[in-house]
């Protein structure tokens, strides 16, 4: 075997175990199997790669959070859905300008910087393991039929299929599950649409959010 090879499992299987390979991903950058790049979370540019001949390289992408986001970032993190769903709110009516207000209009949703929507995208995919995120609720609403048009039966579907309703019946912001264990797509919920309703569930604002993420990424 190589010496990189020999050094990788003989730093996994060092006696004391304070002085072992901790981690998977680390014992694989040890094989050489494993590339870390880290990514600037305001920018879409797709980052090179150095190749290694024989190798087959996997990328681990770690992100270079903007200041704006590391509230949000430091909640995700923690694993503090909850708190990092009203934060994620914040950002959006910041963002849109419609703080004062404390919703979304039809046409902000439809117009909301693509890059923002990538941003905030990015930090729930990352710190809840591919199960949240803006991105994954607009891939099961397309999936269902979702259109840039608002249709109330989609809607409900898409809802049933994440988790925001039960037994027939949309459940209230107190009720939702703000863990890993709820259902993909289920987080975040607390997009801000007219008539004090926090998640904007039955509102089209919500579906025209989704569809924006949609055109960002054609």
């Amino acid at each position: 075997i190589s010496q990189k090879v020999n050094d990788a499992i003989l730093a996994a299987m060092k006696i004391e175990p304070e002085a072992r390979t901790r981690e998977i991903t680390e014992f694989r950058r040890n094989l050489g199997l494993l590339t870390t790049v880290t990514v600037s979370i305001e920018t879409d540019v797709e980052p090179t790669i150095p190749e290694d001949p024989g190798i087959r390289q996997e990328v681990l992408i770690t992100i270079k959070t903007a200041k704006e986001y590391k509230k949000l970032e430091n909640l995700l993190q923690a694993q503090n859905f909850k708190e990092a769903d009203l934060e994620t709110r914040k950002i959006i009516l910041a963002v849109a300008k419609r703080e004062k207000e404390g919703w979304l209009r039809r046409k902000d949703a439809e117009k909301f910087p693509c890059k923002e929507l990538r941003s905030i995208d990015k930090l729930w995919l990352k710190y809840s393991g591919g199960k949240f995120g803006i991105s994954v609720q607009q891939q099961i609403y397309q999936g269902l039929g979702g259109t840039k048009e608002y249709n109330y039966d989609v809607w409900k579907s898409m809802g049933d299929r994440v988790g925001w309703r039960r037994g027939g019946y949309w459940l209230s912001y107190s009720n939702l599950n703000f863990s890993q264990t709820a259902p993909s797509g289920h987080l975040p919920a607390g997009l801000p649409a007219e008539g004090g309703n926090v998640r904007g569930i039955e509102l089209v604002e919500s579906a025209s959010l989704l569809s924006r993420h949609a055109e960002c990424n054609t």
